[in-house]
C-alpha cells in the first residue's frame, strides 16, 4: 500500500517531469525562431551588398530620388578635412534639349582640368575613342555647368570611386539631354576591372533588367583604387599622377554615412569644383 508521503514524492517527481519537458520544448521553440531570424539577417546582408554594388554608380537624371537610395558602408572615423573653403559663386542652373552637335577635333588630344577644393585633379581626355562623351564635357564645361558643383558621392567598399558631375548634388541631376554608351571594348577594361587612374560615366542601365543603355548625362566617377565593374560604363579619360594624389588624399578622409533619402554616401572632404576647363593640344 502506498503511503500518504510516498504519493505526495511521486506527485513532486511528475511535476518536475512536466516542467523539464516544457523547458525542453520551449528551448526548441526558442532555437528555432533564432535559427530563423538568423537566416532572414544573412539574406538582407547579401541582398543588401548587392544593391550596393549595382546602385553606386547610377547617374538618375530625371528620374525619382528614392530609385537612386542604396545601402552603403559604415562611415569610417572622420578625419579633418583636408580640403581649403570653396571659391565664392553658385551653381549655374542649366538644361538642354538635346544633345551638343559634335565639334571637337577627334585627332586632337584634349585635357579637362577639375580645379577643386582639394586640388587640380588633370585628366587626359580619350577624344577618338569616346568622341560624343568628350565633346558633350568640352560644351559643358564651356558652358560653367561644372563650376562650383560639389562631387556628391564617395564610395570606400567594394568600388572604389568618387561620383562628380552633378549641380544638384543628390545624384538625381543632370543636362537635360543623354549621350551613348562609348569605348566599352577600351583594352583597360580588362577582367571586369576599371583600373585606378580612370574617369568614366555614370548611367541609368540596370544589368538585371538590360534596360537604360545609352542613358549618360554629366555624372562622371574616377577610379582612386582597382575596382571591379562590368564594362558598361563609358571610359573616356586617365588622371596624371598629381590628380591621383589629391584624388587619394579625398579618399582617405573617408566618407559619410549614407543619406535616407538619396543613398549618397558624400565625402568627409569638402570636394567642390571651383572651375573646370578642357584644352585641346
Amino acid at each position: 500500500m502506498v503511503t500518504q508521503e510516498q504519493r505526495k514524492r511521486q506527485l513532486a517527481r511528475e511535476k518536475f517531469l512536466r516542467q523539464q519537458q516544457r523547458r525542453t520544448a520551449a528551448r526548441r521553440k526558442a532555437n528555432m525562431r533564432n535559427s530563423v531570424i538568423a537566416s532572414v539577417l544573412g539574406v538582407v546582408v547579401i541582398g543588401s551588398v548587392a544593391l550596393y554594388t549595382t546602385g553606386a554608380l547610377k547617374d538618375d537624371g530625371k528620374a525619382k530620388a528614392s530609385a537612386e537610395t542604396t545601402p552603403s558602408a559604415p562611415p569610417t572615423s572622420k578625419a579633418p578635412d583636408p580640403c581649403a573653403k570653396p571659391a565664392k559663386g553658385s551653381v549655374k542652373k542649366l538644361s538642354w534639349k538635346k544633345e551638343p552637335a559634335l565639334t571637337i577635333d577627334k585627332s586632337a588630344k584634349y585635357t579637362m582640368d577639375l580645379a577643386t577644393t582639394c586640388g587640380d585633379i588633370d585628366i587626359a581626355l580619350k577624344a577618338s575613342a569616346a568622341p560624343r562623351t568628350v565633346n558633350s564635357f568640352n560644351f559643358l564645361v564651356g558652358k560653367g555647368y561644372l563650376d562650383h558643383t560639389k562631387c556628391h558621392r564617395l564610395v570606400t567598399q567594394g568600388i572604389y570611386v568618387l561620383q562628380c558631375g552633378d549641380p544638384t548634388g543628390t545624384g538625381t541631376g543632370g543636362p537635360g539631354y543623354t549621350i551613348p554608351d562609348e569605348n566599352l571594348k577600351d583594352k583597360i577594361l580588362k577582367g571586369k576591372v576599371y583600373p585606378a587612374g580612370t574617369v568614366a560615366m555614370a548611367n541609368q542601365y540596370n544589368p538585371q533588367t538590360k534596360q537604360g543603355r545609352n542613358s549618360g548625362g554629366s555624372q562622371f566617377f574616377l577610379v582612386y583604387q582597382d575596382s571591379p565593374l562590368p564594362a558598361d560604363y563609358t571610359p573616356f579619360g586617365t588622371i596624371s599622377q598629381a590628380g591621383m594624389k589629391v584624388l587619394k588624399k579625398i579618399a582617405a578622409a573617408g566618407a559619410q554615412a549614407a543619406d535616407p533619402t538619396s543613398g549618397n554616401t558624400a565625402p568627409n572632404a569638402t570636394v567642390v569644383i571651383n572651375k573646370a576647363t578642357v584644352t585641346k593640344s
